[in-house]
């Protein structure tokens, strides 16, 4: 038998070549795929921590392609008395990672010790399970953003499909990470300790700037509050002043 030079022989006559694909006797060999590019999506996350709290707001739409197929999917959610999540991206994959933290709740009460989930900690597991995923070259296609009080100091986090996270005072993901987030960071330059009301009025104007900018938003969106003397809430359905006067200047 003669062999190329720079080809592996086969591993034993008839048998299974490096780099090719072999179907052992019995069975079919089928390769396994994955999604590449998530189909029904959601846009962008803002949040931005104040003195007493976090507020995180997201809009309602999933849109199917360019098409905003779904006008009330809910992106922003409580987790328990410490904790807000927002997500942006793929919805059915928000959807999934929903489950496994609600399930991780329940763990968590399971245990009966008194303890409930800080932020900090959430925010570390959900940096596990988005690496885990992409290392099987399976990740969740989502950016997700955790807020809340890690005794008594509002804490915000961010991580993505890659398993990258980073803390900050502000987080915007997708396209309010371009638009949205140079107008929470010049305002808290200037004031580091806005108020709940200051904080709801800026997140309020970088929604009505983000339905105006981006082809894939909506004007109606929720807030997720957690505040040291209200707890948590989310408000919502809100919706965005609209003005499309100036469409007709030509």
């Amino acid at each position: 038998m003669e062999y190329h030079l720079g080809s592996a022989p086969p591993l034993w006559n008839n048998g299974p070549i490096p780099g090719k694909l072999y179907n052992f006797p019995g069975t079919k060999a089928t390769p396994k795929t994955f999604t590449q590019s998530p189909v029904t999506t959601s846009t962008s996350i803002i949040a931005i921590t104040y003195d007493k709290g976090v507020l995180v707001a997201g809009d309602l739409v999933a849109s199917y392609g360019s098409l905003a197929r779904y006008r009330n999917c809910p992106r922003v959610i409580p987790i328990n008395q410490n904790i807000i999540l927002g997500a942006g991206g793929d919805y059915a994959d928000f959807q999934y990672v929903k489950s496994f933290i609600e399930q991780k709740i329940i763990d968590e009460e399971c245990i009966d010790d008194g303890l409930k989930m800080k932020p900090k900690s959430l925010y570390c597991w959900l940096t596990r399970v988005m690496y885990q995923r992409r290392s099987k070259l399976d990740p969740f296609w989502n950016n997700l953003v955790i807020g809340g009080l890690q005794d008594g100091v509002p804490f915000l986090g961010t991580v993505d499909k890659l398993g990258t996270a980073y803390t900050d005072k502000t987080i915007c993901t997708g396209y309010g990470a371009h638009i949205a987030l140079p107008i929470l960071r010049e305002t808290l330059d200037k004031n580091p300790e806005i108020t709940l009301n200051e904080a709801k009025d800026l997140i309020h104007k970088c929604m009505e700037v983000l339905f105006y900018r981006d082809a894939r938003s909506y004007p109606k969106y929720q807030l997720g509050i957690i505040d040291k003397d209200e707890g948590v809430k989310i408000e919502g359905p809100l919706s965005v002043q609209q003005n499309w006067d100036i469409a007709l200047m030509t």
